[in-house]
């Protein structure tokens, strides 16, 4: 997993001293470094101004201070970031200033986010938004974007926080703010490296490094090359991120920026230890841990607890590499951050593994596939892979004005010469005629090009489609259970495991092996009927003995937990469909069922007659479904997957296999449902006696 930082700032070594201004306490930083003169600027300006005559606390100058006192304390204390944006934010909203109450929304969501507050901090940064685009500000609106984007990629949510670098980008160079324009390239690039797309990520920081020698400014330069380092560690390509970060360390403790030096530190160590020099990670490590220890950057701590975890279990001194790993783990589950908790389960899994803690083990490994397949799920991948297509089409498109472009100049030159040459009247109405037609035929070709490559676009986005969602059901739902027991049975075959202690997880892979077959059943019918097409085959088909079927096949689930199925289906409900398919249908309505029922529950199946139709219910007692879990039910690509009353597993493509198969057949299906009381789907389908006269 690649190790960037999504937003860069500028944080210096600190000490922490108490202050109280004007009736608002907090905490503030003195800087050890030069740094300090703009707080203390920041703090004398404040105190001028309110010693004035005619002072007014709702002034827009007061209100803008507030903020940027906030923002310099971000990294040091909190706190005093909260109660400043409050505090500017309660003057900004008297004073109808919306710039301030913009910056204030900033500032909180700042706040939430370093805190682990992923929704407050993404309601707030949205609100910010909203205001600076009232406000036209396009500084303040990027600096905003950006954050939220780097909001949503700490999230998980690559997609989205795509598409706001790609909005900031365009602003950007349409405003000409190259700083911002060089951070959301960057971010772009840390999006592709974290899905391990590297030559994708390192075509953005070629982007990226043009603009940084435009701007000039070594810092940003020193950034931009410690992110890279880390990109050549994960690529192996160690000698380049080693000069890479040797450049950034010097930079960065000529400037004292300290936050960005425990990063480089960090990555120093990185280095190291992928070349299993443990001595030296651990040496560059302790580096990165000593100045940590004036820094409020848990998000840093993270993947340098990691690191120092790793270093030491490379030594083999277990219980210290447990601590540090422990310590990144609960820092990266209070904030929320998916890519560290992760990067810090694959760690423990390993260190318990060799401790032969084997239950604590397969505990932090099914945490890490899980958080694997959601960071590397398949929106991720499909918008990185769309903007790649995206980007491929623009130059097509930029290449065919340019033809054009260079037709028409060939035309008017040929036009300007006649004019020049005096040409008489005929031969002059001759050249026009001709440069129009040629301009019809040169449009007419792009118009067909365009709507060709529109058209593999759509063809391209609609087979993604169908193999993202494939691959995603495969490697959600499928590879966890097999990756269980492949680790089980090596850890056997290996010697690790005794014979008694692998007994005591048979019950386990038994009801991960249902669970596969289960799994695989409806995966092959589905997959299927998308790549293949489905055929229907309609017959005359007894219903109650497709259900009776079923409740056979399910009755050693129904007994594990006491459900009793009741069928009060007749001989003569009789249907025209195909067989096999309605049969898939009631085996998922009757498992589900099964799943989402607690013991000694009860699951009832009726139908009713209604004009040329049969309507089937299937009614539960179980934990039933709120109505924005109804609602999302059968819409395309929804697969929602939950676990039963047991634990139980579900892919989510069971119902959308029913609803794709009732429709086929001529049917539609529906549910009602009540939370806590239980839930009925209904399903209709053709009565067979009016298909079977038409057919006599």
């Amino acid at each position: 997993m690649s190790c960037i930082k999504f937003v860069r700032s500028l944080r210096f070594f600190a000490t922490l001293r108490y202050s109280c201004l004007v009736g608002i306490a907090f905490f503030y930083i003195v800087p050890s470094s030069a740094q300090s003169t703009k707080r203390n600027e920041l703090l004398d300006q404040i105190e001028s101004l309110r010693n004035a005559e005619n002072f007014q606390d709702t002034d827009t100058i007061h209100i803008d201070l507030l903020n940027d006192l906030g923002k310099e304390l971000r990294f040091y204390t909190l706190d005093s970031l909260l109660i400043l944006s409050k505090e500017a934010m309660k003057l900004s909203q008297e004073a109808e200033y919306i710039r301030g109450q913009s910056r204030s929304y900033l500032g909180m969501g700042n706040y939430y986010s370093d805190e682990g507050s992923r929704v407050a901090a993404i309601n707030n940064f949205t609100k910010a938004l909203i205001l600076a685009k009232n406000s036209k500000d396009n500084t303040l609106i990027l600096r905003i974007m950006n954050n939220l984007g780097s909001e949503y990629a700490y999230k998980g949510d690559y997609a989205k926080a795509l598409n706001l670098f790609l909005e900031g980008i365009e602003i950007a160079e349409e405003k000409d703010e190259k700083k911002m324009l060089s951070i959301m390239n960057e971010n772009i690039a840390g999006l592709y490296a974290s899905q391990k797309d590297f030559d994708q990520a390192l075509e953005f920081y070629e982007k990226v490094k043009r603009i940084n020698d435009e701007i000039g400014d070594d810092v940003n330069t020193a950034e931009t090359m410690s992110n890279l380092a880390s990109l050549y560690a994960d690529m192996g390509k160690l000698d380049y991120a080693m000069f890479s970060i040797n450049r950034s360390i010097a930079i960065f403790e000529d400037h004292r920026v300290m936050d960005w030096l425990a990063y480089a530190y960090e990555i120093k160590g990185k280095v190291y230890l992928k070349q299993e020099k443990f001595q030296w990670a651990l040496y560059w490590y302790r580096q990165g841990e000593l100045l940590h220890e004036d820094l409020a950057d848990d998000r840093g701590k993270i993947d340098l607890y990691n690191g120092m975890a790793e270093a030491y279990f490379g030594q083999q001194k277990d219980s210290l590499s447990q601590k540090y790993a422990l310590d990144a783990f609960d820092i990266s589950s209070r904030i929320k951050f998916l890519e560290g908790t992760q990067k810090c389960a694959k760690t423990l899994y390993n260190i318990n593994k060799n401790k032969r803690e084997f239950e604590k083990a397969l505990a932090f490994h099914e945490i890490y596939q899980a958080l694997t397949d959601t960071l590397h799920r398949n929106e991720n991948k499909k918008s990185l892979t769309l903007l790649k297509t995206r980007a491929e089409y623009d130059q097509q498109k930029v290449t065919l004005i340019e033809e054009n472009q260079k037709a028409l100049a060939k035309q008017r030159g040929l036009i300007y010469a006649g004019i020049i040459v005096l040409v008489i009247f005929a031969i002059i109405t001759f050249f026009i005629k001709r440069a129009e037609k040629i301009q019809k035929r040169l449009n007419k070709e792009l118009q067909i090009k365009t709507e060709k490559l529109e058209k593999q676009e759509v063809a391209l986005t609609d087979s993604n489609e169908t193999k993202t969602k494939l691959f995603s059901i495969i490697g959600h739902d499928l590879r966890g259970p097999i990756g269980a027991l492949q680790g089980l049975l090596q850890m056997f075959t290996d010697g690790e495991m005794t014979k008694s202690e692998f007994f005591d997880f048979i019950p386990k892979l038994k009801n991960d092996i249902d669970h596969i077959y289960f799994t695989l059943n409806n995966l092959l019918t589905w997959g299927n009927s998308q790549m293949n097409g489905s055929k229907i085959k309609p017959s005359v088909v007894t219903l109650e003995s497709l259900v009776d079927e079923n409740i056979n096949l399910l009755s050693e689930v129904a007994d594990a937990k006491s459900i009793k199925i009741v069928s009060e289906l007749t001989g003569n409900t009789l249907i025209w469909s195909d067989s096999n398919q309605i049969d898939i249908v009631v085996r998922n309505l009757i498992s589900n069922a099964l799943k989402f029922t607690p013991d000694n529950g009860m699951i009832t199946i009726k139908a009713n007659e209604k004009d040329d139709l049969w309507e089937v219910s299937v009614r539960d007692t179980g934990v039933g479904m709120d109505k924005v879990t109804v609602e999302k039910l059968f819409k395309k690509n929804a697969n929602i997957t939950t676990y039963g009353t047991n634990n139980e597993k579900g892919t989510g493509l069971g119902l959308s296999l029913c609803k794709e198969m009732i429709e086929k057949n001529g049917g539609s299906i529906w549910v009602e449902s009540t939370l806590r009381k239980g839930s009925t789907f209904f399903f209709t389908l053709p009565k067979a006696e009016n298909k079977y006269s038409q057919a006599s």
